[in-house]
């Protein structure tokens, strides 16, 4: 778990990061001990242990996300980051040689310091500043909208049944009754208000305050922007686990400073790709290194405006999708943030510098202090109120699983930019990201399940409906 950092080689800067990504550790950053100095890193093959960093505002948890994004990529693995402020973005361009970062490179020994980029892809769900993110509806299905609206067993049963009846329709010969979009979805629900007494007797009852209710849902999803993720094409969640030609990983970067003014939407988004990896993704075991790695920025925002669901999804996929290979990991400001279930699976620790004005704050500390294997050479409640910036208490996992004695550590200097992008250079690497742009960037709107219950509702269609329904009697199957 501990070592020399990487020192060996010329004395000129390196720009080189499978230099911080040695005998399946990732460098975070160098402990002291008087003069001597020992690495301490993230063991590759416990990386899917998941992990918390955390710290007041200001005390450097963005650049210590920023090099961990950077190692995972150097070492191969694929990363997913939720971008919340957007200075994550930097890591797409060569940092420069600033003064301070040249500094700290030589105060941790690291002559082979450097500067590059890393291989990036920006996500948007607003398409903005990031390819398009979507998914149909019917490809999230009835149990998890439900849960995300909060619906009550009788609501969630007639939400069953609107996809149901859907799906009964296809199969009887309407192939364009499919729920891609929330406007299918509120025309389904309308349409059965209006057949309730028709449906009754195969669907059960369809009692119209429900509808009400769930149009009303419907409504508020919509008025956060849901209609921006529910659509085709639909993301290929496989295209988060990719790698560059060179064999980094690639840095996945949802741009989410829009995306946290809706809370309901983010937890929307959320809720499905968990759920997505987690269906998708096979049993694979402990493996040498994860095969994708969740950065959780501004975590505290994620936890305090999700819903119930959105809770027990988190904590059952951050339980449980170890065995698929994926490692998660919540950056926030106090471990207080975390709800005890999900804080309980993080088992690689950085805790940066909080402050104590209150008796709260206080206990808070302490109880900060505590999560810690205890370090006889080191007070954890008083150091954490007396790091610097870019200072952190680390405990990471190491042997079989169990946690090194807390250390005090100075976090490496991350090679890419410390801080955004411009629009224009964003825009730059959008345009020059050609395969996601010809994949994604066009919205497909094909004929769907509005579009026949407006067809329908006509004096033809009517007619044509009658037909269909006497002629499907003859055959037996009405």
């Amino acid at each position: 778990m501990t070592g020399k950092p990487g020192t060996s080689g010329p004395e000129q800067p390196v720009a080189d990061p499978r230099d911080y990504v040695q005998d399946g550790l990732i460098l975070i950053g160098c402990s002291k001990s008087g003069r001597d100095l020992t690495a301490e890193c993230i063991e590759l093959a416990l990386a899917n242990r998941h992990g918390l960093v955390t710290g007041a505002t200001g005390t450097g948890k963005t650049v210590t996300l920023q090099v961990l994004a950077e190692g995972f990529s150097a070492a191969g693995v694929p990363v997913f980051a939720a971008d919340i402020k957007g200075d994550l973005s930097g890591i797409a361009a060569e940092g420069t040689p600033a003064p301070k970062l040249v500094a700290r490179a030589e105060e941790i020994g690291l002559k082979r310091y450097g500067n590059t980029s890393f291989p990036t892809v920006f996500w948007d769900i607003f398409g903005v500043d990031g390819h398009p993110v979507r998914t149909t509806v019917q490809e999230m299905g009835p149990l998890l909208l439900a849960r995300l609206m909060e619906l009550t067993e009788p609501q969630e049963g007639v939400l069953n049944i609107a996809f149901r009846w859907a799906e009964d329709e296809r199969e009887a010969g309407d192939d364009k009754m499919s729920i891609l979009d929330l406007r299918d979805l509120r025309s389904i629900i309308d349409e059965m208000g209006k057949r309730a007494a028709s449906l009754r007797s195969k669907y059960g009852h369809v009692a119209p305050a429900t509808v009400g209710v769930i149009q009303r849902r419907l409504l508020v999803l919509e008025e956060q922007g849901a209609d921006k993720f529910f659509g085709e094409p639909a993301l290929d969640i496989m295209d988060f686990l990719k790698q560059s030609p060179d064999g980094r990983g690639i840095v996945n970067i949802l741009a989410a400073e829009k995306l946290m003014n809706t809370p309901r939407l983010y937890a929307t988004f959320l809720l499905w790709l968990l759920t997505e990896l987690f269906e998708r993704l096979p049993e694979v075991g402990d493996l040498d290194k994860p095969k994708l790695v969740f950065l959780f920025d501004e975590a505290h925002l994620l936890f305090n405006e999700a819903p119930k669901a959105v809770l027990e999804q988190v904590e059952r996929v951050t339980r449980l999708i170890r065995s698929k290979g994926v490692g998660v990991y919540y950056v926030t400001q106090s471990p207080g943030d975390v709800p005890d279930r999900v804080s309980a699976q993080l088992g690689n620790r950085i805790q940066h510098a909080l402050r104590a004005f209150t008796p709260k704050e206080q206990k808070a500390i302490r109880a900060a202090a505590q999560t810690f294997r205890p370090n006889p050479d080191l007070d954890s409640e008083r150091v954490i109120q007396e790091l610097k910036v870019g200072e952190a208490l680390v405990s990471l996992l190491h042997d079989k699983g169990e946690p090194s004695m807390v250390q005090r550590t100075l976090i490496r200097p991350p090679m890419s930019r410390v801080g955004p992008l411009t629009d224009a250079e964003r825009k730059k690497l959008l345009a020059a990201d050609a395969a996601n742009f010809k994949k994604y960037g066009t919205l497909l709107d094909r004929e769907s399940a509005y579009e026949s219950l407006q067809a329908r509702n006509t004096t033809v269609g009517q007619i044509k409906e009658r037909l269909s329904r006497f002629s499907n009697i003859l055959r037996g199957k009405g």
